[in-house]
């Protein structure tokens, strides 16, 4: 690696364009949404390389993260599986919204955050088979969310609509819930905006 790097040494010396600096956020943005970032390694790190100066100093932000050559990969997940028992997982923090999700879920949490979301399809395929637990959805304006397909059993439905706008992501539900629920509602007021000013 250090051999790579003295080879195009001059390149890192580079100035760093605003492209330069908003692929590496997206890169980090889904780094984060992957689980390979704490929210405070996110925050340090988009900070810095919002000031970067060079091409050398965006790379050092990067180079414990997958290889990535020249654009982020927001297209390569078609299916995404979360299964887990007793347990919580949760998406956000510029996570990519894949084509399908197959959660399998028991005695758990599911939360998928969509307020920071990168979408890059019209429509994501949820299919949902979740015993005694949760499923939330927090969602934007122009996401819009359909259950009607959903088998629930001694469930419920709490949806909650987002104001109106253009619908830039259908998320459709199938599948299964039993003794569980299904909640959808715009996030909180400040939810997710951690800064306090000094």
């Amino acid at each position: 690696m250090a051999g790579d790097l003295s080879r195009t040494g001059g390149a890192l010396e580079m100035r760093a364009s605003h492209a330069d600096r908003d692929r590496i956020v997206d890169v980090l943005r889904v780094a984060a949404g992957d689980g390979r970032l704490t929210s405070e390694e996110l925050d340090e790190r988009l900070e810095a390389a919002l000031s970067a100066r060079t091409v050398g100093e965006l790379a050092v932000l990067t180079v414990d993260l997958p290889e990535v050559v020249g654009e982020i990969p927001v297209e390569d997940q078609e299916v995404v599986r979360i299964e887990q028992e007793g347990s919580s997982t949760r998406r956000g923090d510029g996570w990519v919204v894949p084509r399908r999700l197959e959660i399998r879920s028991a005695w758990g949490e599911v939360t998928l955050d969509f307020t920071d979301a990168v979408i890059t399809r019209d429509t994501l395929h949820i299919d949902l088979d979740m015993r005694a637990g949760a499923l939330k959805l927090l969602t934007r304006p122009g996401v819009v969310v359909d259950t009607g397909a959903l088998v629930t059993n001694y469930s419920q439905i709490k949806a909650r609509r987002a104001a109106d706008a253009p619908v830039v992501l259908r998320v459709r539900i199938t599948g299964e819930i039993d003794y569980g629920q299904i909640v959808v509602r715009p996030p909180r007021r400040g939810f997710g905006r951690r800064r306090p000013t000094a």
